[in-house]
């Protein structure tokens, strides 16, 4: 169960960086 809260908690550090770096894509297209 730890090792499973472990790669929850990891999934959901990568999805948060690559929504941040696709909001930051999409800044620089519109302007």
């Amino acid at each position: 169960m730890g090792d499973c809260k472990g790669v929850l908690g990891g999934f959901t550090s990568t999805a948060t960086i690559l929504v941040l770096y696709i909001l930051l894509v999409i800044v620089l297209r519109t302007f």
